[in-house]
């Protein structure tokens, strides 16, 4: 694969990542809760998913998703689902004790598993890859299997870069919004509100 070509994908990769869409959401939305080493665990999380979805592309198990409707449904109300919790936990999280002490459930493995759940059960990420990685694939320059895992460790990289700084901005802006009693519950009202709406945006996606 040329370097031109890689090149191309990593700007196109990052860009993806600036534009909005429920993944920077919701590492937005964590980040800001649970300060920045909750995000950059949700950012891992994510990326783990994505290497998932590298390897069912490579393998062509995404296609399933693509060709199925009930694996595609089954998937997707598993994950409007998961949403739907975490905006019930974000509505009743407690207001009343230190901000650093919100979410003392939510520390180490237990974010990163948040990102890899959210990613996992989101089946229009596989359909993305699907769709997005062989553009830039060349069946000339070698096994598609091979330049598949390499365009997705390039998507991964450009993930990490752009969500890391999301991560790191938000979680800056929450420490000074949390200051407060009443900005701890706007803000767990905001965090609900905006996986609620994921929910709705998952539940009515099409293939």
């Amino acid at each position: 694969m040329s370097v031109e070509n890689l090149s191309a994908f990593f700007l196109a990769s990052v860009l993806l990542g600036l534009s909005p869409g429920p993944d920077n959401l919701f590492v937005m939305m964590q980040s800001a809760m649970h300060g920045r080493p909750a995000g950059m665990r949700v950012v891992l999380g994510l990326c783990t998913g994505l290497l998932v979805h590298t390897a069912a592309v490579a393998a062509g198990l995404a296609a399933v998703f693509a060709a199925s409707e009930l694996a595609f449904q089954a998937l997707k109300i598993a994950g409007a689902l998961y949403l739907l919790w975490l905006a019930w936990q974000a509505f009743r999280a407690p207001v009343d004790a230190p901000a650093e002490a919100a979410a003392p459930a939510l520390e180490g493995w237990a974010l990163y598993r948040r990102g890899v759940l959210m990613n996992l059960t989101n089946p229009k990420v596989s359909i993305f890859f699907l769709a997005f990685l062989p553009q830039f694939a060349d069946p000339a320059r070698g096994a598609l299997a091979g330049q598949i895992a390499l365009l997705g460790a390039v998507f991964i990289v450009a993930t990490l870069l752009v969500f890391g700084a999301v991560a790191w901005f938000a979680g800056s802006l929450g420490g000074l919004l949390k200051r407060s009693r009443a900005t701890r519950r706007l803000l767990n009202l905001a965090a609900g509100t905006v996986f609620a709406a994921l929910a709705a945006r998952l539940a009515l996606a099409q293939r």
